[in-house]
């Protein structure tokens, strides 16, 4: 075992991962199969759950795979205590699983709220209750790992009850981080920005849902505004994620706890400053791409200025 390998310590630990069969969840199992991690996954999705944990026993690795929803709080406790039994601990755990919708607020109801809070954060309570109550028996304790947004950090309009629950499930770990210290239970958060996944796929055309063009992800304009929008000029990748999940999973990460990790190429840093090709850094997009963004949005017939240099309704969401 090399340097590395050695100070990880990651080989033999049991992972729990809830919403493991595809997107961010199933790229943390792959990563943590091949670090010699152990795997127990739940999913809904049958196929990908199918398809994720027969790649993992490829690598070696001893997995366990139930097929059901994380809201269920039965099939939940069901599961876990299966995990338990089977492997006899339990060393981390990653609760990746969220849902949401795109409208304004003032055009939703109690019904969407409590399927965004049922879906983002309420079923994580119980999942971290579940498998916290056996890390407290632990010598070792264990560290517990949040997957929230960079919209808990952010305003998100047309998201607004997703990015606070994102925020709740943020302060959630910071606080029971604290609590579970003595116990030598880690809490931390990853919060992501955008990263292709099977639900999400960023990189396929999609057309816009006010005026209907059709936008190529992989065009040179939309890539124009990746580079433009995203200090280090990609989108994110399921390594950059794994990565950030192997470190808070490891022992190199033994003293931090109640801490958020941004993988997400300096967007929460830059705080809506946007890198435009020729013009450099400014928070505003230069008179002379105004014009041409929105033509590129609709023909520019929406929201048209008096003063390219002044827009009138310009937003950076």
């Amino acid at each position: 075992m090399g340097f590395l390998e050695d100070r990880a310590g990651l080989k033999g630990k049991v992972a729990i991962i809830a919403g493991g069969g595809g997107g961010l969840g199933g790229a943390i199992a792959h990563d943590f199969a091949r670090a010699g991690l152990s795997l127990a996954l739940c999913d809904r999705d049958e196929g990908l759950l199918e398809r994720t944990s027969n790649a993992l026993r490829e690598y070696g690795s001893e997995t366990l795979a139930s097929l059901g929803d994380v809201r269920d709080t039965e099939f939940m406790a069901e599961f876990v205590g299966n995990a338990i039994e089977h492997f006899g601990q339990v060393d981390v755990l990653v609760n990746v699983v969220a849902g949401t919708f795109k409208a304004d607020f003032l055009e939703t109801n109690s019904r969407g709220w409590d399927a965004v809070m049922r879906a983002t954060f309420s079923w994580l309570l119980h999942s971290t209750h579940l498998v916290a109550s056996h890390m407290k028996r632990q010598e070792n304790g264990g560290s517990i790992i949040n997957l929230t947004s960079i919209e808990a950090h952010r305003s998100a309009p047309g998201y607004t009850v997703y990015s606070a629950m994102k925020a709740a499930v943020a302060q959630f770990s910071r606080s029971l981080a604290v609590e579970l210290a003595p116990h030598r239970i880690r809490v931390n958060n990853i919060a992501p920005d955008q990263v292709p996944t099977e639900g999400v796929p960023l990189d396929q055309p999609k057309a816009d849902a006010v005026s209907g063009v059709v936008y190529d992800p992989k065009g040179p304009e939309i890539q124009a505004m990746i580079r433009a929008g995203i200090p280090m000029g990609r989108r994110g990748t399921f390594i950059d994620i794994g990565s950030s999940a192997l470190f808070l999973a490891s022992d190199l990460s033994s003293y931090i706890t109640g801490s958020t990790l941004h993988p997400d190429g300096g967007v929460s840093a830059s705080g809506g400053w946007f890198n435009w090709p020729g013009y450099g850094w400014t928070a505003m997009p230069p008179a002379a791409a105004f014009p041409s963004l929105l033509e590129a949005v609709d023909g520019g017939t929406r929201n048209q200025p008096a003063d390219p240099a002044e827009p009138a309704d310009y937003h950076d969401d």
